[in-house]
């Protein structure tokens, strides 16, 4: 979507574009309106049929208008206008189609509950939290619906795996890894759809497909082209994106504004039809997608020159599948709509299909339904903000703090000690929120913190996130007073929105200069120093091997608790447990491969990407300190059938059970403290080169007393332990595999598996897809064929176990260590 520079004034502005087209948010009256005798107020009647019946009776003028976000509706048939643009990352966030009450008083509907942003929500690895997240969203939402303050889909969540350091809105995804990505994805997709016949919001899984680029030395998101092989594109960018579409069966996606190997993203059939549509059998319900905001208009010639004029943009992404557009008024040129279906480059076929999708949609949300028939029409504003949404909030912020550093300092006890809270989150704005915020209820900062605590303290702000080190700067001297005065030095700092954001990417992680100065500074005071780093990682090595930093706390984006959930954890109130999401890789990292590359896997003089294939990091995915000690042990898996997939029955072999595996962890420290087990695969199976481990599952341990043992399980199915062939096809393969318990390995199970290799999907191989510009239509066929070649034909499915005829077995099942 469109940058939100300056967040409140900008968050603002925004809730009001095309205010002039679509006015508050009203289900059509299915009672006494001119609707009320159209098939679409049928309960009795499909998904489908209401749909279509709605459709039906437009007329050619009012279907044109309805294919943007802002939809204008019909009135001569009682149709509502309705706006498609709504937001809700890590809470209700405002934007065209949501409205809050900004008079900032208290009021009804003036804020919602501000969880910490996905990437701070990811680093608890506990998809349950996530699930009740989705909850409280998806509930503040319908309350904000049944007040006219917002429309029935949210643009959420962003899944794009965040594979580069510098991309400026990779904390809106859950992280570097697409097991957790999918974990996550499946756990939030429940909480805000829900499992009833009525969807409890549409969500929208983003930025479909290869996005992870804002602009970057001259390489700008409207007009990249990512290049990424099939391999790559099945094996990593693609997995979330299958969670929403074949697995969560998600009511919404959204196409990027890159272009994926020539194409761009909302003009790929390869993409929205080829491998969402057909190969992901995303057509259950009749799903919809829409475009990123100004992604069609990026196909003329001054970004991705793949069309002409706005009205052959259009007609080449909606005859491609995209089914509406998304257009920012304060950036023309706007889309023509009706310019293509006048020029005959549109057809009203085309046009019929994306309206039934869209209505469908709504339908499937009780959209045309009486409130009586739905679940979810009772929420009030009463629903926003509950005591139990706040403790969740504080909750979530507290399981998401990672420890990087500690040299004994904590916890620590605070009675009677004053602290200097320095830095420029100590006492915020709204910098704990990160990206796509609406307005919180409160920011429980650091000092607000301890203030309930009734603490002695000292506050400064230091400097700004992107200031530059100066010796003349105004801040140092009373910086350097308020550490003088106090007994401990917190330091709040590390990066904001200003340094990363959407359409802004960095082209540095190391510290800024202006904080790593001051941090050194404070280290020379001779007190306990623990720094809190806000935001994306930045190199700490500066920190980790300075002996006078005694401890590192990284929160990411916390939300609206996250000053006082830091507190509680300096204190000892609470444990740490989170683990990074991420890599944290070297400063250097950044020279070493450009933002433009895609590749996963290392090259001649260049480093390869993630975990997976990178062994350089300052600190590895995964990371995470303890107040405690632990010991764990992996037990032997245990598998369903010694011949794997052998009565398996679920459509997609991938998902066939292949084992659980056993383990416990005892708490040998003194503190209680939760535990994440992450397991990881390694091997020298399938094609080379191997990746350094994998992430094949995780689990969170909970509240585990000192000298207890905590029993867990995790369970694999067939395509966790799968590789991808070149082709992008998911193989099991025969070898030697290991399972690690913890970034260390501390605990190893291995097993061999022995027979042939067999294929668990076949990956839809790209068609030649020419860029052409749309010819008039003559034969009102649906559009895409023209553009594309014949392709390869995929394998008869019916083989997808008979690639050799002897079936894998597990054999040789030994505990290693």
């Amino acid at each position: 979507m469109w940058p939100f520079r300056s967040l409140l004034p900008r968050l603002a502005t925004v809730a009001v574009v095309g205010s002039g087209l679509v006015s508050g948010f009203q289900f059509p009256d299915c009672v006494n309106g001119p609707l009320s005798n159209n098939t679409v107020c049928d309960l009795k009647a499909t998904p489908a049929g209401r749909a279509a019946a709605l459709v039906k009776v437009m007329n050619i003028s009012e279907k044109l208008v309805n294919l943007v976000d802002m939809s204008r509706g019909a009135q001569r048939i009682g149709l509502p206008p309705y706006a498609w643009w709504n937001e809700a990352l890590h809470g209700v966030a405002a934007s065209p189609g949501v409205s809050f009450d900004w008079s900032g008083n208290g009021s009804a509907f003036s804020y919602a509950t501000s969880f910490p942003n996905t990437i701070s929500m990811a680093a608890a690895f506990d998809d349950e939290m996530i699930y009740k997240i989705g909850e409280v969203i998806s509930t503040e939402a319908r309350a904000f619906i049944n007040a006219g303050r917002s429309g029935l889909e949210f643009w959420t969540p962003n899944v794009n795996p965040y594979k580069d350091p510098r991309w400026g809105r990779g904390h809106e995804t859950p992280g570097e890894d697409p097991v957790r990505i999918k974990g996550f994805t499946k756990a939030l997709l429940a909480g805000l759809e829900g499992t009833g016949s009525i969807r409890k919001v549409i969500a929208t899984c983003k930025h479909f497909a290869g996005y992870d680029l804002e602009r970057w030395k001259g390489a700008v998101r409207h007009r990249f082209n990512a290049v990424i092989s099939s391999q790559d594109l099945s094996e990593y960018y693609l997995p979330p994106f299958q969670q929403c579409a074949r697995d969560s069966k998600v009511g919404s996606f959204m196409c990027s504004y890159n272009a994926l190997n020539g194409t761009p993203a909302c003009a790929s059939t390869y993409l929205m039809d080829d491998i969402l549509r057909k190969h992901w059998n995303w057509t259950e319900h009749n799903n919809f997608i829409t475009s990123d905001c100004n992604a069609v208009q990026d196909f003329l010639p001054i970004q991705h020159n793949f069309t002409q004029t706005p009205a052959e943009a259009a007609a080449i992404a909606l005859e491609a599948g995209t089914d509406t557009i998304c257009e920012v008024p304060e950036w023309p040129p706007l889309s023509d709509i009706v310019g293509a279906y006048n020029q005959t480059l549109l057809s009203e076929a085309t046009i019929d299909k994306a309206l039934k999708r869209l209505y469908e949609g709504l339908i499937r949300a009780g959209y045309f339904d009486p409130a009586s028939s739905s679940p979810y029409r009772s929420i009030g504003w009463s629903d926003v903000n509950t005591p139990e949404a706040q403790a969740l909030a504080y909750k979530s912020a507290v399981d998401g703090l990672v420890l990087l550093k500690n040299d004994g300092t904590l916890p620590l006890k605070l009675q009677r000690k004053s602290l200097a809270l320095i830095g420029f989150w100590a006492n915020p704005g709204l910098q704990m929120l990160g990206g796509y915020s609406g307005i919180p209820p409160y920011l429980h900062s650091a000092v607000y913190a301890a203030q309930q605590l009734n603490m002695t303290y000292y506050a400064q702000p230091g400097p700004p996130a992107r200031a530059e080190a100066s010796a003349n700067s105004s801040w140092i001297a009373p910086t350097l007073s308020a550490a003088d005065r106090a007994d401990v030095i917190v330091y709040f700092g590390g990066t904001d929105t200003t340094v990363a954001s959407e359409d802004t990417d960095r082209e540095s992680i190391a510290w800024p200069s202006a904080q790593l100065s001051l941090i050194n500074r404070l280290a020379t005071l001779g007190k306990p120093l623990i720094v809190v780093h806000l935001g994306d990682q930045v190199d700490d090595t500066p920190l980790l091997t300075n002996p006078n930093v005694s401890a590192i706390i990284w929160a990411g984006y916390p939300g609206q608790s996250g000053g006082a959930a830091v507190l509680d954890l300096i204190r000892g109130k609470v444990a740490p447990a989170g683990r990074l999401p991420v890599t944290q890789y070297p400063a250097k990292y950044v020279d070493q491969i450009p933002m433009t590359e895609m590749a996963l896997r290392p090259k001649t003089n260049q480093p390869g990407r993630t975990y997976r294939w990178y062994s350089d990091a300052v600190l590895p995915f995964g990371y995470g300190l303890h107040y405690t000690n632990f010991t764990t042990a992996l037990l032997p898996p245990i598998p369903p059938s010694p011949s794997l997939l052998s009565g398996c029955t679920t459509p997609h072999p991938d998902l066939c059970p292949f084992a659980t595996v056993p383990l416990t962890v005892t708490n040998t420290g003194q503190v209680k403290s939760d535990y994440v087990a992450l397991l990881f695969l390694s091997g020298t199976f399938g094609p080379a080169p191997y990746p350094i481990k994998t992430l094949v599952g995780y689990t969170r341990l909970r509240g585990i007393e000192p000298g207890k043992t905590a029993k867990g399980e995790i369970h694999l199915t067939a395509g966790s332990i799968a590789r991808t062939d070149a082709s992008g096809n998911l193989v099991l393969y025969p070898g030697v595999y290991r399972l690690a318990l913890d970034v260390d390995g501390g605990s190893e199970v291995g097993f061999a598996l022995e027979g042939g290799e067999q294929v668990l999907d076949w990956f839809p191989q790209p068609k030649t897809q020419p860029k052409t510009q749309p010819q008039a239509q003559q034969t009102g066929e649906e559009g895409g064929s023209e553009r594309e070649g014949k392709g390869d034909e995929l394998p008869n499915l019916e083989d997808w176990d008979k690639k050799s005829s002897e079936e894998l077995r597990m054999v040789d099942v030994k505990v290693l260590k």
